[in-house]
């Protein structure tokens, strides 16, 4: 029987968090590194990743960047082969990025938005999982929304300089991503490879006030969610304390999906 301290450490592990300089990978990445973990963030982003990696690194945590375009197969490729000559193994999978894409013809967003939330994801997610298959092992985190579970309420929006959404992409591949989930747990169960889900709900970012006021007073915790919140989360799922869970949606929202 393991104690509990080490049930929720990361130590020795590899874990690649992509879109990892972004609002929640920042906080998943710290998160992971925190449990001792060593962690790549993987981002189109290079200024802000390498500022994140350094700031982490600076308080002894054991954080990397490297480069990573979703759209691009060569791209994902790359970063799988460099992390194996690195470090030989790839422990941990966040598919946490997501492309948003702006416009006027909503047919050419959902392309867009398809070749890089669906596409993309699927091209990531096999790629690394043909290096768990060949080392019997792994764990796999796909970060989908709420908004993957239910519907956006409009009314949440006027007066608050925000806008709700236009197009109905980000809803499609956040649902799609809850149920992809499953479909790989059941298949790799085999390799000893857990995939997980993880649907949060709204990230306090410097909202306006009267959507902060709008948003709480329809939360049954009556806030929005803080990068602590899907830190303790995706340790959780990631560390040996869930290794009796796999196929699962872990719902982070503070209860707005249960009414």
């Amino acid at each position: 029987m393991k104690h509990i301290r080490d049930l929720f450490s990361l130590d020795k592990k590899i874990a690649v968090v992509t879109g990892g300089a972004g609002k929640y990978g920042a906080g998943i990445v710290e998160g992971l590194a925190e449990a001792s973990a060593t962690v790549i963030i993987a981002s189109r982003d290079e200024k802000n990743r390498r500022a994140k990696a350094e700031e982490l690194a600076r308080r002894g945590l054991k954080v990397k960047s490297a480069a990573l375009d979703l759209a691009d197969e060569k791209s994902i490729m790359k970063l799988r082969d460099t992390i194996i000559s690195d470090y030989g193994k790839i422990d941990i999978l966040v598919n946490n990025a997501v492309g948003r894409f702006g416009g006027t013809n909503e047919r050419e967003i959902w392309e867009q938005s398809m070749r890089v939330n669906a596409v993309g994801l699927n091209i990531c997610t096999t790629v690394f999982l043909e290096q768990m298959i060949s080392q019997k092992s792994g764990n796999i985190i796909n970060i989908a929304s709420m908004y993957g579970m239910v519907g956006q309420n409009p009314r949440m929006y006027p007066g608050t300089g925000l806008e709700s959404s236009s197009t109905g992409d980000y809803f499609f591949h956040r649902a799609g991503i809850i149920n992809y989930t499953r479909y790989l747990a059941a298949r790799f169960a085999e390799h000893n490879i857990r995939v997980n889900c993880i649907s949060p709900g709204g990230l306090l970012a410097g909202q306006p006030e009267a959507f902060l006021k709008r948003y709480n007073e329809r939360v049954p915790l009556s806030r929005m969610a803080n990068t602590d919140d899907i830190k303790g989360a995706v340790v959780y799922l990631a560390s040996d304390a869930s290794a009796y869970v796999t196929g699962h949606n872990l719902v982070v929202d503070g209860g707005w999906t249960i009414w």
